[in-house]
């Protein structure tokens, strides 16, 4: 009988020890985790929106590997992104996220910030903070070059086009202000729209003025209409901010970074985005 409790015992003890063991590794692992967190600075982006942001197979340019995946993002938003990263003293990851999955992706605590091209609307603002804006631009049309839309200098001289935007931004809203426009089925994404521009399915897309003098560099098919009478739009709908999580610690951070790059050095990492984008397929 003694001998078997002591048979009892030792099993225990040894249940004990190896439980014990378990609880330290995990407790190990947890660790690790929380402190990788708090070494990156982990934002979410398109990778599809030249020149704020594109998807390139190389570390060219300053190009940034993409986490979990063989491609590399490149673009104005990766290298304000870049400055952010080093000024919080971070390593950078940047998780390539479709549109739409960019705001849950940050609520969720899958990202740490939004940095896509994304303009800081009150719409937005219900649901996630902004940083102070990176850049500010203004409404622009990209078109077929030598097409009858070439030479507009009105937004009104659209009526008739068959016109589209990007699904859930203000670029597709403002469509509404052409009379008698043609307002197409609203896409997911740029090189969608670039690829409808092409084989003539639309007439021309709302856009930002960076992305048209990008879309009009890599394209020799295509121009950028810059208006004079042009389309209303407040500055939040016109310019670029970093998309946070409601009162996030970051946000006082990233602003205080963000206030010491000058509109000098913005603008030339602009023309050097558009100067280095991938040439269109």
């Amino acid at each position: 009988m003694k001998k078997k409790l002591s048979i009892f015992i030792g099993l225990f003890l040894t249940t004990m020890l190896l439980l014990a063991g378990c609880g330290t590794s995990s407790n190990n692992g947890t660790g690790s985790s929380n402190t990788k967190e708090k070494d990156t600075f982990t934002i979410g982006l398109e990778a599809g929106y030249p020149p704020f942001n594109w998807t390139q197979m190389n570390d060219s340019n300053g190009g940034v590997k993409l986490d979990g995946n063989a491609e590399y993002a490149g673009g104005y938003d990766v290298e304000i992104a870049k400055k952010i990263a080093d000024g919080l003293g971070k390593k950078l990851v940047i998780v390539k996220t479709e549109w739409d999955g960019l705001v849950p992706a940050l609520t969720s605590g899958k990202i740490d910030a939004i940095m896509a091209g994304m303009s800081p609307t009150k719409e937005r603002k219900k649901t996630i903070d902004f940083s102070n804006n990176y850049y500010t631009s203004n409404f622009v049309m990209v078109v077929k070059k030598g097409g009858p839309y070439e030479g507009a200098t009105s937004i009104q001289d659209f009526k008739g086009a068959k016109i589209t935007g990007q699904l859930n931004t203000s670029h597709y809203g403002v469509i509404d202000q052409i009379k008698d426009v043609k307002k197409q089925t609203a896409m997911d994404n740029f090189p969608a729209m670039r690829v409808a521009l092409e084989s003539g399915k639309i007439d021309g897309y709302v856009s930002e003025r960076p992305e048209g003098i990008s879309a009009s560099s890599a394209n020799n098919n295509f121009a950028m209409v810059d208006f004079t009478d042009g389309f209303v739009a407040p500055e939040e709908e016109t310019a670029v901010a970093v998309g946070l999580r409601k009162d996030s610690d970051l946000t006082e951070k990233i602003n205080e970074i963000l206030a010491k790059i000058s509109e000098e050095e913005r603008q030339e990492i602009m023309d050097n985005a558009i100067k280095n984008q991938p040439a269109a397929e």
